[in-house]
C-alpha cells in the first residue's frame, strides 16, 4: 500500500515520516512527481486548504493509492486568533518562516494583548483509494514567546512555547515536540484508523 503526502515541506514530510514509521506502507510525497504543482491555498478554513491540497495530488497518483493533506495553523489569542488559516502566509505570500514570526512578535508589540496564549491545530484530509475523505485533527496549546529561540522544528516553532514547558518546539527535540504535537495528535487518530479497518 503507497500513502502519498501532500506536502513540499521538507520539516513536515520528515515529522510524517517519524510518526508513520511503524506503519507498513511506502511513503511517497508531491516531491516524487517531477510536474506537480499545489494548487493556491485558498480555503476559509485550514480544513478547506488540506482538501485542497489531497484533492489536487489524489488526481495525478494512482487510483489504488491513498493520499493525506494536512493543513495547520497558529490562533493567537490577543491576535483575534490570528494568524489562523493565514499562517503560512501571514507576512506576504512568498514570506519566509523568520518574517513572519517576526510579523507576529512585531503585532504581539504593538496589541500588548493581556494573554499571550495561542493554540496550533492541525487538520488532517485522508483520500481513500475510491476518494472516500477522512477528517482527523489535533490541537496543542502554549502560549507566544517574547523572542524566537531555538535552531530546531520549523515555521512557527521559535516562537510557540507549549503548556507546561520553558522552552519553544525549537528547543525541543523532534521526539519531545512529536509526543505533544498538532499534527502527532492527528496523524496518531489517522493511524488508529488504519488500524482499525
Amino acid at each position: 500500500m503507497t500513502l502519498w503526502i501532500a506536502t513540499g515541506n521538507k520539516g513536515k514530510l520528515a515529522e510524517f515520516r517519524l510518526l508513520l514509521k511503524n506503519m507498513q506502507f511506502e511513503i511517497k510525497s508531491q516531491a516524487d512527481l517531477p510536474l506537480f504543482r499545489q494548487p493556491p491555498e485558498n480555503g476559509a478554513t485550514i480544513i478547506d486548504n488540506a482538501r485542497i491540497k489531497a484533492r489536487a495530488l489524489k488526481s495525478v497518483v494512482p487510483e489504488e493509492d491513498w493520499v493525506v493533506a494536512d493543513d495547520s495553523g497558529l490562533f493567537v489569542d490577543g491576535l483575534n486568533n490570528l494568524p489562523g488559516v493565514h499562517s503560512a502566509r501571514y507576512a506576504g505570500e512568498r514570506a519566509s518562516p523568520g518574517e513572519n514570526n517576526a510579523k507576529l512578535l512585531k503585532m504581539m508589540q504593538i496589541r500588548a494583548p493581556q494573554t499571550r496564549k495561542a493554540y496550533f491545530e492541525c487538520s488532517l484530509i485522508l483520500l481513500s483509494p475510491n476518494k472516500e475523505e477522512h477528517i482527523f485533527s489535533g490541537q496543542v496549546h502554549g502560549e507566544i514567546a517574547k523572542k524566537e529561540t531555538g535552531k530546531g522544528g520549523f515555521g512557527y516553532d521559535p516562537i510557540f512555547v507549549p503548556e507546561g514547558h520553558q522552552k519553544t518546539f525549537a528547543e525541543l527535540t523532534d521526539g519531545e515536540k512529536n509526543a505533544m504535537s498538532h499534527r502527532h495528535q492527528a496523524t496518531l487518530k489517522m493511524i488508529e484508523f488504519f488500524n482499525k479497518n
